[in-house]
């Protein structure tokens, strides 16, 4: 009789991917997206000194990649140079390294899944579901006076390239969010707000991960 008590509940739907596991130890992913320009990489600094989190942001580590020389780093590059997507596998591989690496147990996945390939191959590989997908939503006219305005020495900050990245962010990554979207596992921000607004209706989201939320 007790063992039927002990059993866990069988929830309507539930995915497939349920462990959550890496390695040995439970997880909680967090995909972060948004436009380029609508400052997930501010926010995601706010989320990790407030909350604990472990930002890893996928461009970053394929560019840490091309600078280590290795065989790998010079095939990423060469697709980069050619305006092709690097293979999933590729980028899940190191992202799943870093994650091994932290020590953490919570994540902040930033500009990953890029497409729906990239998304289901992610959950296939590493048999991870994310809790939510962060949305930073934002118009293309306050992304592109950011971006325009920022002057980080970035070689991809110029008005052609930053229309170039909008319409690849609308085709490929908005089917992701309509995908999750059907799972109801979307919070979606306003980001066109100052940062400190922005970072308040982030706080409400993350409240159940505070270091000392029950």
């Amino acid at each position: 009789m007790g063992s039927v008590v002990d059993a866990p509940p069988v929830v309507a739907g539930q995915e497939e991917v349920t462990d959550n596991m890496l390695g040995d130890k439970k997880v909680t992913v967090v995909f972060v997206l948004g436009g380029p320009g609508s400052g997930k990489g501010t926010q995601c600094a706010n989320i990790v000194e407030h909350f604990g989190f472990t930002h890893l942001s996928a461009g970053d580590l394929l560019r840490a990649e091309i600078k280590s020389g290795s065989e790998n780093g010079t095939m990423i590059e060469n697709m980069i140079k050619e305006g092709k997507i690097v293979p999933s596998e590729v980028t899940i591989k190191l992202l799943q390294e870093a994650m091994i690496k932290s020590g953490n147990d919570k994540f902040l996945i930033d500009g990953f899944p890029r497409n729906e390939e990239n998304r289901a191959a992610f959950e296939n590989v590493t048999k991870i579901s994310p809790a939510f997908v962060l949305f930073f939503n934002c118009s293309e006219e306050e992304m592109e006076k950011r971006l325009l305005g920022r002057n980080q020495g970035r070689v991809d900050d110029n008005i052609e390239t930053i229309r170039k990245r909008f319409k690849v962010f609308v085709e490929s990554s908005l089917p992701v969010i309509e995908y999750y979207y059907a799972k109801d596992k979307v919070k979606k921000i306003d980001a066109a707000k100052p940062i400190p607004e922005v970072f308040e209706d982030v706080k409400a989201i993350f409240a159940p991960y505070a270091p000392n939320a029950a």
